[in-house]
């Protein structure tokens, strides 16, 4: 089953998505306000006994960020054998992995535009699976990891790239900007390590094929991700760790290829689902 935030008829909803529609389940909870709070709750498995035979609420609706009050990002940069190379610095494969935080501002949802700031047009695509941590942990194992996981699901981890070029050590600025990427569509219960070991990642834009990998090729594996991350922090229930783009993205090109207003960019992972958006300039 899928979960999902979305907008209905002026109000906010969270709920399960079907080929029929979706199904608000806001009222099977009303001690929390939003699919973050239900699994900082550790309820997410009572959704979908929630939805269970319930009728469709919406038909006609519009896909949110699907954690748009999410208070912990974290994404692993250059997690890829081939995106270490496509920095032509002559550098080994790192001992320890890179680390930036995003903020939920930064992130619209699925079907929704990207947007593209007027001060800068170098708005880039990234293809990412995400995971979300269901149960809380300190110095968690690499065999426990995954235990920790409660959902998965996808994200275009879209970044400015001159950006991230105006200080030494960091590219928080880079990517932060307001909708300049997007997770979602959905959220997909984590119950088989085979959902990740076995995954393979795509990104299209405007349907070629930009970025094509699996997950097993990761410098970082997921596992040693959330291992390293709660070493020095203690994940929560609800947090996100975006894990490491493949190879392809728009600014290794020769010349560069940005987006573009009008373009279409799909993140496909089979048993995820695709996350599709457009490009649009900012109204200012």
């Amino acid at each position: 089953m899928r979960f999902a935030t979305y907008c209905a008829e002026g109000e906010t909803f969270f709920g399960a998505i079907t080929e029929a529609g979706a199904i608000a389940l806001n009222d099977a909870f009303p001690q929390q306000s939003s699919l973050y709070e239900v699994i900082a709750a550790g309820a997410f498995a009572q959704l979908a006994k929630a939805a269970a035979g319930r009728d469709v609420t919406h038909t006609d609706f519009m896909f949110e960020m699907v954690m748009p009050d999410v208070r912990r990002i974290l994404c692993v940069g250059v997690n890829f054998p081939d995106r270490n190379a496509e920095y032509k610095d002559g550098s080994a494969q790192p001992k320890y992995m890179s680390l930036f935080p995003r903020f939920a501002s930064g992130f619209t949802g699925h079907d929704q535009p990207l947007i593209r700031p007027p001060e800068n047009h170098t708005l880039d695509y990234e293809g990412e699976v995400a995971i979300v941590i269901g149960k809380a942990g300190r110095r968690i194992s690499q065999a426990d990891a995954y235990d920790h996981i409660a959902a998965l699901t996808l994200c275009n981890e879209g970044t400015i790239r001159d950006w991230v070029r105006h200080a030494k050590f960091n590219v928080t600025q880079g990517k932060n900007w307001d909708r300049s990427g997007a997770i979602g569509p959905w959220l997909v219960p984590f119950t088989d390590a085979a959902q990740l070991d076995d995954a393979r990642i795509q990104t299209r834009v405007n349907g070629e094929l930009r970025q094509d990998d699996t997950l097993n090729r990761m410098m970082f594996p997921i596992r040693r991700e959330i291992e390293y991350i709660s070493t020095f922090m203690t994940l929560q229930p609800g947090d996100i760790i975006v894990t490491g783009t493949p190879t392809g993205a728009g600014a290794r090109f020769d010349p560069p290829r940005y987006l573009e207003p009008g373009d279409v960019v799909e993140i496909s992972v089979e048993g995820i689902g695709t996350l599709s958006n457009t490009i649009e300039d900012e109204a200012v």
